[in-house]
């Protein structure tokens, strides 16, 4: 039996008003679709933690740019729906983009602090689009808790900073990064990838793990840094970054004792760009 579906904000809240008044809590599960097993992964964090899951599948076009894959990012709306109910999701929230914002809209929300650099260094659009939309779906349904994958970890750095300074009376829980076997972090952009592409993707991830390694054992940042670099370029990616960042901040970290630090990289296979992150 499929989710129930809202695809208004007024039916999202009448239904999460009949579950306020049996005294339910409320999570959310923020997505775009084209779920997978990561996606299915917050839903059972988010069972776990409250009485009700809201899953909310809504492709933003505003955290697009204009020669972005807004128009080609993979949409699968009835599979979505057969993976939720596998997994006891009740209800899904799937506006449409002039439900979300109608027409002469006017206001966008911006964050500063740990939107800064990184992503917004090469996707200068991203974190407004991220900040308005998330402010609108948190609003819509004030849930008690909204779950976030760490793979993108900058992403969840600005909610949590959005919802701390808004005051908004929602818990960002904060999920770890979902792996294939392999160690590539499940993306739903992973389907873009070649075979050939898909062999190689998994470098990034265990170029960081070694990177890391080293970083703990007194190595340098900066020349562990290129060596990532270096050995992405070599392998045929075109690097966007690949930084040591203090992991509540974002700010750059020159040594790691100043820590606790992050690496983040994101870099181009082929067409598609991946993004990752581990603990340092």
């Amino acid at each position: 039996m499929h989710p129930d579906i809202a695809t208004s904000i007024a039916n999202l809240r009448d239904r999460i008003d009949s579950w306020r008044a049996a005294d339910e809590t409320i999570a959310l599960v923020p997505t775009m679709g084209a779920l997978h097993s990561g996606h299915l992964q917050l839903v059972e964090l988010a069972a776990e933690r409250c009485d009700r899951v809201v899953v909310s599948i809504f492709v933003n076009p505003t955290q697009f740019g204009p020669e972005e894959d807004f128009s080609r990012y993979p949409r699968r709306p009835e599979a979505d729906l057969e993976a939720l109910a596998r997994v006891g999701v009740p209800l899904v929230f799937a506006p449409s983009a002039e439900e979300m914002y109608p027409a002469g809209y006017a206001t966008t929300v911006k964050v500063g602090g740990p939107s800064e650099g990184l992503e917004s260094d090469f996707r200068p659009h991203f974190f407004e689009g991220v900040a308005t939309v998330v402010s609108k779906l948190l609003i819509s349904c004030f849930p008690d808790e909204a779950v976030f994958g760490e793979k993108d970890y900058q992403q969840l750095l600005v909610v949590r900073r959005l919802v701390s300074d808004l005051r908004l009376p929602t818990r960002i829980v904060a999920a770890p990064t979902a792996r294939e076997a392999d160690g590539l972090a499940l993306s739903s952009r992973n389907a873009y990838l070649s075979a050939e592409e898909r062999r190689k993707a998994p470098l990034i991830y265990s170029s960081l793990q070694e990177a890391a390694e080293a970083l703990r054992a007194g190595a340098p940042v900066a020349s562990t840094v290129n060596d990532v670099k270096e050995r992405l370029s070599e392998a045929g990616f075109r690097v966007d970054y690949i930084s040591l960042r203090h992991s509540e901040t974002l700010q750059p970290l020159a040594e790691l004792s100043n820590g606790p630090g992050r690496l983040l990289a994101a870099a181009w296979l082929g067409g598609t760009r991946l993004i990752d992150n581990i603990a340092v």
